[in-house]
């Protein structure tokens, strides 16, 4: 079971794609996951991918595909796997399925999760991030205890660069540019299904299953 996540920055495809995973036993590939591990390492993939990073734009094909494909070659993705962050423009989508034709295999379900630019505006602009642990919290729907203070490690939480409203904004209309011609691709291969992002989210997992089977 191969399965795309697509959204827009914020929509919540990262949680439903980590419960797709749990569920059917299969691996969550998040090349966020990929960027920010390289990141904390200090490697020059992570610092190149920082300096994109920061100012809300979209990481380079040519720093992204090669490490997706190498990781969906792994063991572990015998069965399946659920890509998040990954393709987020045409060419890397077709880089994408020449890589799985060479093996016979390909993309089975493009799941997208659809949410206004105004809710998810609201919803990055709440986030807070612990500087020292780094655990992160909403000011509506997952306050801390103690306002401004992080409840594991009791350091200060930070609203990141990355989720102010000028860069959401500035990474949604990136998005809407770049990203969203994939929703014609997939739509054109039969393989898209879009569901419901302001739902509740176990609402929202719940319709995913039923696509799934």
């Amino acid at each position: 079971m191969k399965i795309i996540m697509l959204g827009a920055p914020g929509a919540g495809k990262g949680t439903q794609a980590k419960q797709i995973a749990s569920k059917y036993d299969i691996p969550h590939i998040s090349t966020g996951d990929i960027f920010r591990a390289n990141i904390k390492n200090g490697t020059e993939l992570g610092m190149k991918a920082k300096t994109y990073m920061d100012k809300g734009l979209l990481v380079p094909d040519e720093l992204v595909v090669d490490l997706v494909v190498d990781r969906v070659a792994a063991k572990d993705c015998e069965k399946g796997y659920v890509l998040d962050g990954f393709p987020r423009t045409i060419p890397q989508a077709e880089a994408l399925d020449a890589a799985l034709a060479k093996n016979g295999e390909n993309v089975e379900f493009a799941i997208n999760v659809e949410v206004p630019d105004e809710n998810i505006v609201k919803r990055m602009s709440g986030r807070r991030a612990c500087v020292a642990c780094g655990a992160t919290y909403h000011i509506e729907h997952i306050p801390p205890k103690t306002e401004g203070i992080c409840d594991t490690c009791g350091k200060e939480l930070i609203l990141r660069d990355d989720d102010k409203p000028e860069t959401v904004l500035n990474r949604l209309n990136i998005y809407h540019e770049q990203t969203q011609p994939l929703i014609d691709y997939y739509n054109t291969k039969g393989i898209l299904k879009e569901v419901d992002g302001t739902k509740d989210m176990a609402d929202v997992f719940n319709e995913i299953v039923a696509i799934l089977g």
